[in-house]
């Protein structure tokens, strides 16, 4: 089964320097204690680190690089990186600069990471993958898909592998 990152535009009028969760729920009946504390518990079932964070970033300019680290060959380390940068470090993943040491730190080069970003030259790529997110009717991240089938939100392994075997999916030793 092969696996396919599709961006999606999380929040894309949060500006480059952030908002606070209150800022970005604003006006909404959102529990963002409630919320937080549920993905804190889905996160240590699994053993996944997860700090409790403040504030959300931008991440237009990760999903372009991303996009970028995809052709180079290192699409899941490079997400990972993202992944553990924002959520257990609260690193702003909308600044550039960010990008490039995050892209370094996994031995990619850091001059074309940077002219990759200043360039823009996954843009249209990431326009592509947004477009897809609207066509399919995705509305949250993650959101997983296969067969016509859907599971949404933050999950725990179980829900993953239940949707998995309905596929056929052979059973993973984790």
């Amino acid at each position: 089964m092969e696996t396919r990152w599709t961006a999606f535009p999380l929040h894309p009028e949060t500006p480059e320097e952030g908002m606070t969760l209150e800022e970005l729920f604003a006006g909404r009946p959102v529990h963002i204690k409630k919320i937080m504390s549920h993905l804190k518990q889905v996160a240590d079932e699994l053993g996944l680190p997860l700090s409790e964070r403040k504030k959300t970033y931008n991440s237009r300019l990760a999903q372009e690089l991303g996009k970028w680290a995809e052709k180079k060959g290192r699409r899941d380390v490079f997400h990972e990186a993202v992944f553990r940068a924002y959520f257990v470090g609260g690193r702003n993943i909308g600044k550039m600069d960010e990008l490039i040491d995050l892209a370094k730190s996994i031995g990619l080069p850091e001059k074309e990471a940077r002219s990759t970003l200043e360039l823009r030259t996954m843009k249209e790529a990431v326009d592509s993958d947004w477009e897809r997110s609207r066509t399919l009717g995705i509305t949250a991240v993650p959101t997983f898909m296969a067969d016509h089938q859907t599971v949404v939100g933050f999950q725990s392994y179980e829900v993953i592998e239940q949707l998995l075997k309905t596929l056929g999916a052979e059973q993973y030793n984790r």
